[in-house]
């Protein structure tokens, strides 16, 4: 708003026209001048005296709801008072992030049929997904219940690799290369594969090798060397043993077989 202050009684306009050559379009209502008087402008600028008689359009009443508005714009906020910033404040942000009463109940489906699986054998975490994505699981759900019960030692790849290994050689008979392969299916991580495995040494799968080819032996008496020896190769490699190792199991096997007349060779 521009407010012309009248230098005399003759001088309305406040730049040295006559009360009578002012048009009715431009006259302005008196206005109380302030007491304190304006500080010095240089001459030139907008706010100068000589430069008064000049209406500038006025772009806000209020400038601090302009520069709001301005800053909203700017920042493409729609126009909202923007108290916090840019950032929702802490009780905002932890209300939208707390889970619904739906994930809640999803999540402690989620521990309980894992903790009930593993309780009946061993389970890799991969298998303990398949599980759950039977059950109709989303694996938002159930990606952060598996961690949680990963990090407590719950669900542990490494270990079950270790254990099945074991069982594996010693209770079926398997080689190495057939356990490496079970492990596999199961999708355990490689690492833990190969470290599982290298608690089985040479010596020991050799032994077993041996054990299965006298014991195999036996069941085979009643053919000739020829076809008692295919037999015998085909269950060993069968078994996961190296050729190397079925060659040795073999030639054990067949030795007792030569000194016993068929009955084969006992191991104490």
């Amino acid at each position: 708003m521009v407010v012309k202050f009248p230098s005399s009684p003759e001088d309305d306009a406040g730049d040295g026209t006559p009360r009578d050559e002012v048009g009715e379009q431009e006259r302005l209502a008196p206005v109380t001048p302030l007491r304190r008087a304006a500080a010095a402008r240089p001459e030139g600028s907008d706010d100068h005296p000589s430069r008064r008689g000049t209406a500038r359009p006025v772009v806000g009443l209020n400038s601090s709801a302009g520069g709001r508005n301005n800053t909203a714009a700017r920042n493409n906020t729609g126009g909202w008072n923007n108290t916090w910033g840019t950032e929702a404040p802490a009780s905002v942000a932890a209300a939208a992030e707390e889970p619904d009463e739906e994930t809640i109940r999803q999540t402690r489906k989620t521990s309980g049929l894992a903790i009930r699986q593993l309780a009946r054998r061993g389970m890799s975490r991969w298998e303990l997904e398949q599980v759950l994505n039977k059950r109709e699981i989303e694996p938002e759900v159930y990606g952060p219940e598996l961690d949680r019960l990963e990090a407590l030692g719950v669900i542990d790849d490494a270990s079950l690799a270790v254990t099945l290994a074991f069982t594996q050689h010693s209770r079926k008979g398997l080689g190495r290369s057939a356990i490496a392969q079970e492990l596999k299916s199961r999708h355990i991580a490689p690492e833990f594969i190969e470290a599982a495995l290298a608690d089985i040494g040479e010596d020991d799968e050799l032994e077993r090798a041996t054990e299965l080819a006298v014991k195999r032996m036996g069941q085979l008496s009643s053919y000739d060397d020829e076809t008692a020896r295919r037999r015998l190769h085909g269950f060993l490699a069968r078994k996961g043993y190296a050729s190397d190792v079925v060659r040795q199991a073999m030639d054990a096997a067949f030795a007792g077989r030569r000194s016993r007349g068929g009955s084969g060779v006992r191991f104490q």
